[in-house]
C-alpha cells in the first residue's frame, strides 16, 4: 500500500475516533443568564405562595450547640396557621406545636401545654431548637425568605444554596412528583446552630 493511501487511511480513522468520543459526551448544557434564572425563581415563589395549604412527612434533626433533637416529622399549613408533630423514632414520645396569627400553643411536654405569643421563643425556650420558623417555612419549599437573598442555581435551575437571614440553606435533593417541585433534603446552618431535614412525602392541596 503506498504512503498516501496509509496517510489518508490513518486520517479517516483519526477522525472517526474523535466523532466517537464526541458522540459519547452529553452536549452542553446552554448557559442561561442569572436574569433569567431569578425571573423564573420568582415565578416559581409565586406559585407556591398560591398553594397556602400544603403538609410533609419526613424526618429532622435540630442542633443548637450542644442541645438538639431529631425525630420523624409531620408540618401541616394552612393560610396563616400551621401544625408540627414531632415523634422520637424509639419511645414514640414527642410533641405537638400549633400557631396562628394569635400566638403559639405546645403540647406533650413534661409539665403541660405551654402558650406564647411568639412561635420562635415558645420552641426555643420549650424544647431548646432556636429556629426561625416563618423563614424555615419557605425555605423547606425552596423559596427565599426575602428578595434580597443570595441564591445560587443548580444545572436544572433549581436553587442549589441560599443565604437568608443570616443562615445558609443547601438543597441535596428534589422530589420531582410533584408540581412545581420541591426539596426532598435540606440543610441550613446559622453558627452552631443545624437544621436536616429528608422529606419523605409533599402535600399541596391547591397549587395552581
Amino acid at each position: 500500500m503506498s504512503g498516501s493511501r496509509l496517510g489518508l487511511r490513518a486520517m479517516a480513522l483519526g477522525i472517526a475516533a474523535v466523532l466517537l468520543v464526541a458522540c459519547g459526551r452529553p452536549a452542553p448544557r446552554p448557559v442561561v443568564p442569572e436574569d433569567a434564572l431569578l425571573s423564573a425563581q420568582q415565578r416559581r415563589e409565586a406559585r407556591l405562595d398560591a398553594a397556602a395549604h400544603w403538609s410533609l412527612e419526613g424526618r429532622v434533626a435540630v442542633r443548637n450547640g450542644e442541645d438538639g433533637g431529631s425525630g420523624q416529622l409531620v408540618w401541616r399549613r394552612r393560610d396563616d396557621a400551621q401544625e408540627l408533630t414531632l415523634r422520637a423514632p424509639v419511645s414514640g414520645q414527642g410533641w405537638r406545636l400549633e400557631t396562628d396569627p394569635g400566638g403559639a400553643l405546645i403540647e406533650g411536654l413534661e409539665g403541660g401545654p405551654l402558650r406564647g405569643p411568639d412561635a420562635d421563643r415558645l420552641l426555643r425556650d420549650a424544647v431548646g431548637w432556636d429556629v426561625p420558623l416563618a423563614l424555615l417555612a419557605r425555605w423547606v419549599r425552596g423559596q427565599r425568605g426575602s428578595p434580597s437573598a443570595e441564591v445560587e442555581f443548580d444545572a436544572e435551575g433549581r436553587p442549589a444554596v441560599l443565604r437568608d437571614g443570616g443562615w445558609r440553606i443547601e438543597y441535596r435533593g428534589w422530589d420531582t412528583s410533584v408540581d412545581p417541585v420541591l426539596p426532598r433534603r435540606i440543610e441550613a446552618e446559622s453558627g452552631d446552630r443545624r437544621v436536616r431535614l429528608l422529606v419523605r412525602s409533599w402535600q399541596l392541596d391547591d397549587a395552581p
